[in-house]
């Protein structure tokens, strides 16, 4: 809607002035700012100069700095967890093994938490490497134990899911189907929850600047909506939880 992308040119001091400049010329006294990492950092620079922002988490890997949950996260894991649903149906009735391919260049969240939620197999994720042997060897053992079909979900920064596919034709019998689902990730309209905490965190951001705090990230950690300085955003870093990644290994077993 905002028709908003990235540039990186707004690193450039004179870019962020001329910003700067221009929102001033519209009499713009604050900037809410809804994006990601990238996008804090740009708030940041304008905050520098003088402008009072705000920024909203908003990505749908859910890997930025200083806050547990970004919006667009849960409704971009339903959307995953719909189209594994109906492939695995696929998958199941021709035996097949199927890799899905998600979005996660630097962080597997997407990746894991879809894969409790829908039963997959494998997950592979950039911050727990698993070897292609061992992804080979797990397959054959659940072809042993009976299972006919099987899930691989590949967030994009663990692998070239193309790469995953030719290795296991190589190096097994399987002939695996490969499924990239891209931007379909990224539209359509928001879950409920995404929905709610999105009108929760805009009535959070405009008592907050009514009420002479600004140059925050609204983060949402354990449950409540907190204003981050962007100096700690930046220190305070959620990874994927360990647990969630263990269980999945004992549940796929």
């Amino acid at each position: 809607m905002l028709k908003t992308a990235r540039f990186p040119e707004f690193q450039n001091e004179e870019v962020q002035k001329k910003a700067y400049d221009i929102l001033k010329a519209h009499d713009i006294d604050h900037l809410i700012v809804i994006g990601g990492d990238g996008s804090m950092r740009g708030a940041t620079s304008l905050a520098k100069l003088g402008m009072s922002t705000m920024t909203i988490p908003c990505t749908i890997d859910n890997d930025m700095g200083g806050t547990q949950y970004t919006l667009g996260f849960d409704t971009a894991l339903n959307t995953v967890v719909d189209a594994v649903g109906r492939i695995r149906d696929t998958s199941n009735s021709h035996e097949r093994v199927a890799i899905v391919e998600v979005m996660g260049r630097k962080a597997g969240h997407i990746a894991l938490k879809a894969g409790l939620a829908c039963g997959a197999e494998i997950v592979l994720v950039p911050e727990n490497p698993m070897p292609l042997h061992d992804v080979c060897r797990h397959l054959k053992e659940t072809q042993i134990r009976g299972k006919e079909y099987s899930v691989i979900l590949v967030a994009e920064g663990a692998y070239n899911s193309g790469d995953v596919k030719a290795f296991i034709k190589e190096h097994t019998e399987f002939d695996p189907s490969l499924t990239v689902l891209g931007y379909l990730q990224r539209g359509g309209g928001p879950s409920a929850f995404d929905a709610i905490l999105a009108a929760r965190m805009s009535e959070a951001c405009l008592n907050l600047l009514m009420n002479g705090v600004d140059n925050r990230l609204l983060g949402y950690i354990d449950g409540h909506i907190r204003p981050i300085s962007y100096q700690e955003a930046e220190l305070l870093d959620f990874p994927i939880n360990e647990k969630d990644y263990t269980l999945l290994s004992i549940l796929s077993s």
